[in-house]
């Protein structure tokens, strides 16, 4: 059978600044490259965080604003401490216990996109 490499979502961003502050300096992603077709053209960005790849387009048409991404983790309760002592004013998400055994943490983004970190619950 044929090997498939990782999925990678892309996601629509409208701004920079903000989309640097909410993936990097609030969930703590890293830049792992830009690009642009020339100065005053629309970004492509690739942010990384422990192995999750995801891509971030101001492009018109490379995603739609709404999506929803999900991330397996294996420990929620770290990564619910490490963005609660950030000072992002915009969200203040908490730990939810589904019915269905997962545990979720869901963050959305300055663009209307729903970051669903989650981990399954114990028992």
């Amino acid at each position: 059978m044929t090997m498939l490499g990782p999925v990678i979502p892309i996601l629509r961003i409208f701004d920079e600044v903000k989309a640097l502050e909410f993936y990097c300096q609030f969930l703590g992603f890293s830049v792992d490259w830009e690009h642009r077709f020339g100065p005053d053209f629309p970004l492509y960005i690739q942010v990384s965080r422990a192995g999750a790849l995801l891509h971030l387009s101001e492009h018109h048409g490379d995603a739609t604003p709404g999506s929803a991404v999900r991330i397996g983790v294996d420990d929620i309760d770290g990564i619910a401490s490490e963005i609660s002592k950030k000072d992002y004013k915009f969200a203040r998400p908490a730990i939810q216990e589904q019915p269905w055994g997962l545990r979720e943490l869901i963050v959305g983004d300055p663009f209307g996109n729903r970051i669903v970190f989650f981990e399954a619950a114990a028992g």
